[in-house]
């Protein structure tokens, strides 16, 4: 390929890569996308015509567009994709207008190191904008084709120097000629510095550690828009969120202790206040913040018992508020958080720093009363308990006389929740579309309607038991998500979002959660993608992972997991080689001891036997790894592998033997097919030929290599030949 071919190539490569960057980021939209791709391909075809701007025109472009663009985003002239800030949206378009036009117009030097700025510039933007491993492979390629434009940049522009200096010196016309450069080692050498980057960057990124999100995290205005969370809850409001496959966080179990999983739900908030149409917090504020303790633990509760714990590593997206997702009750959290609080009813809140996508790590005890335990608990409620048994002021009265039919057989507070539970899992349809209306939208849903979501179904039930006399209280939080074997983590999404209910035991001091959905809908199984497609994706989904815990969340509490790991892991091999040991040793001593005759004669004889095959058998072994390796070592393969390497040398030899051809055929001079080179030599009578066909021979037929001093001595001789012309 052309010297100046390629050194084009590599830097629209290096802009596009840039543009890549952003794109897998989700920086720009389908629009921007295909008017940078157009205008990319344009100028390539327009490069070195008359059609380019000039650099005067270019510029005064640059001074108008960016000012421009400025008053049109200040202004809201400029619209956004959804999901965009306005900020990110604002600097990936200024950029790829910067670059549009700078690839339009005519380009010195500085103006293709304008371009490699862009796109460095649109790398960094996109890394603060990407949890997706697709970004990584957009970065490699951005490494791989900018080391190749710069060494060729840098080649390009002293080649021109060197040129212009020697025609300066000559007073002869000005050239721009190239040394002849080998086009194709410059991939190889680019390929072979990025993995010497990588190779050295590897261990200083793991052994420093990141102390953040990717940088731009979520949209600071409008975060509850986009994971659908909030701290209170409007009857009809997660059917919306149902609908929609945003991820909102991956979770993965570290320790279950056989628990059963299926049942899992991921607690965020809890509200105990309703006013016939939402629910929220009857008292604000919180607990005095826990303390951090060592290896950035915060001890909020006690666990009864190790066995029931679950161990939980949550990688949550950013969202409003700041609230912690775990199964019930978390007694430990594991993170880098500055102050960590629990409200009134269980909520963990952390502060906020920017909007950063956060990794924490959760114990949560399981341990609850059985079911004979929580029949037996009549115990009165006390005055603390009576913001969970408020009604609101304008309720149905079929609704108290509902509940009463429903729990009339039963005698205590878990049956009658259960009796509540049961009636509206098989009495009613779920639904997501918002059919319950009016000023009693909860009474509409039971008597009207009897279809409906989630809250809806929450609702009903905390309420119903409150006029029961039963403390209740509605939880605000996700299902257990989709679980990816590959990855061994749980998706979970937006239209995992639940409600369901809590009813307080005073004797036992627990609150035990009851879920009143049908099960069709929390057992809901997957429609979308399936076979090998779902595969695909879930493979995807497991990259994605590793590509956030690795990378996007890296900080000290992974870095000290992934030691424990290392470390765990070299125990155990230590350990399971000393056990080895051990048992060899142990049959050794045995073996010894029955040779030794300790056991009687016969069984002295069987082991000196066993000793001998175990020891022919090692020999045979051994004689058999010899010549397998020397049968391997005789393979095809090897010679031209050795082959190939020594082709590096012998193709320069070969080139300088076909330009000396060339020189002497444009001056009528060409070897018969009956000649060797070394007879066409002689027959010339020129020097210069006689002693670089002598080196072609040495090299091409003897297997000698060529040095250096060698190299540039047959590089006057052509020059001797040429100039001779």
């Amino acid at each position: 390929m052309n010297f100046d071919k390629f050194f084009k190539l590599t830097s629209y490569a290096v802009v596009f890569c840039g543009f890549l960057a952003l794109l897998v980021s989700g920086g720009v939209g389908m629009i921007s996308t295909v008017l940078f791709i157009a205008v990319l391909i344009g100028a390539w075809f327009l490069e070195n015509s008359r059609w380019q701007l000039s650099e005067r025109l270019g510029t005064i472009f640059i001074f108008v567009v960016v000012p421009l663009f400025y008053v049109g985003w200040h202004y809201k002239i400029i619209g956004f994709a959804a999901g965009e800030t306005a900020v990110v949206g604002m600097l990936a378009r200024m950029i790829l207008i910067l670059a549009a036009i700078k690839l339009l117009q005519r380009k010195a030097d500085r103006d293709w190191l304008f371009l490699y700025l862009m796109a460095f510039f649109e790398v960094l933007l996109a890394a603060g904008l990407s949890i997706s491993p697709l970004y990584l492979g957009a970065l490699v390629l951005y490494l791989l084709a900018t080391i190749c434009a710069i060494v060729t940049f840098e080649i390009r522009k002293t080649s021109r120097a060197i040129n212009e200096t020697h025609n300066h010196n000559k007073n002869e016309k000005k050239q721009t000629n190239f040394a002849k450069i080998p086009v194709a080692r410059l991939p190889l050498t680019a390929i072979s510095l990025l993995f010497l980057i990588i190779a050295l960057g590897t261990p200083l990124f793991f052994a420093l550690p990141r102390v953040g999100g990717a940088g731009f995290g979520g949209n600071p205005n409008g975060l509850s828009n986009i994971t659908g969370f909030s701290d209170s809850v409007n009857l009809g409001e997660i059917g919306q969120l149902l609908q929609s496959d945003q991820i909102v966080m991956r979770a993965r179990i570290d320790k279950s202790n056989g628990k059963n999983l299926q049942t899992l739900k991921w607690r965020g908030i809890a509200l105990d206040k309703f006013d016939n149409k939402k629910w929220s917090k009857s008292k604000a504020g919180y607990i005095d913040p826990f303390v951090k303790g060592e290896r950035d633990f915060f001890l909020i509760d006690y666990a009864s018992d190790q066995d029931d714990l679950i161990i939980q590593t949550v990688y949550l997206e950013p969202m409003n508020p700041p609230t912690l997702f775990a199964v019930s009750r978390p007694v430990a959290v594991e993170g880098n958080f500055e102050v960590l609080r629990k409200d009134s009813e269980g909520a963990l809140t952390f502060q906020r720093k920017g909007f950063d996508r956060l990794s924490y790590k959760v114990y949560s005890d399981t341990n609850v009363p059985n079911a004979e335990e929580l029949r037996t608990d009549d115990q009165n409620y006390t005055d603390k308990n009576k913001n969970y048994l408020q009604l609101p002021e304008q309720i149905d009265a079929r609704i108290g006389n509902l509940a009463a039919q429903i729990t009339a057989k039963s005698s205590n507070r878990y049956d009658q929740a259960k009796a509540v539970e049961k009636y509206l899992q098989t009495q009613f349809a779920y639904s997501l579309e918002m059919k319950a209306q009016g000023e009693q939208p909860l009474a509409d849903f039971l008597f009207n309607v009897r279809a409906g979501h989630c809250e809806y179904f929450a609702s009903a039930m905390a309420i119903m038991l409150r006029t029961q006399g039963i403390a209740t209280r509605l939880v605000n939080g996700f299902q257990q998500g989709e679980y990816n074997e590959t990855a061994d983590v749980f998706v979970v999404k937006q239209r995992d979002a639940h409600s369901w209910v809590e009813v307080y035991f005073p004797q036992e001091n627990v609150w035990i959660p009851f879920d009143p959905t049908p099960f069709a809908q929390q057992n809901r199984a997957e429609t979308a993608t399936t076979g090998v497609l779902k595969r695909f994706n879930s493979y995807l989904e497991a990259l994605e992972t590793f590509w956030i815990q690795y990378f996007v969340s890296y900080d000290n509490q992974e870095q000290r997991s992934l030691v424990r790991s290392f470390k765990n892991s070299f125990t155990d091999y230590q350990a399971t080689t000393s056990d080895w040991l051990k048992k060899l040793q142990s049959k050794v001593s045995v073996w010894w001891t029955e040779v030794r005759g300790d056991k009687g004669l016969q069984t002295s004889a069987k082991a000196v036997g066993f000793g001998i095959a175990y020891l022919i058998a090692a020999i045979l072994g051994i004689i058999f790894i010899v010549w397998l390796f020397r049968k391997i070592r005789k393979l095809a393969v090897w010679q031209r592998i050795y082959d190939w390497l020594k082709r590096k040398n012998q193709t320069t030899i070969i080139e300088f033997y076909e330009r000396m051809q060339k020189v002497l055929a444009s001056r009528g001079f060409v070897r018969a097919a009956h000649q060797t080179p070394l007879e066409f030599a002689f027959a010339l009578e020129m020097p210069e030929v006689v002693k670089i066909t002598e080196k072609y021979n040495r090299v091409r037929f003897g297997e000698k290599n060529l040095s250096n001093d060698e190299a540039k001595e047959i590089e006057n001789w052509l020059k001797n030949l040429e100039a001779k012309q």
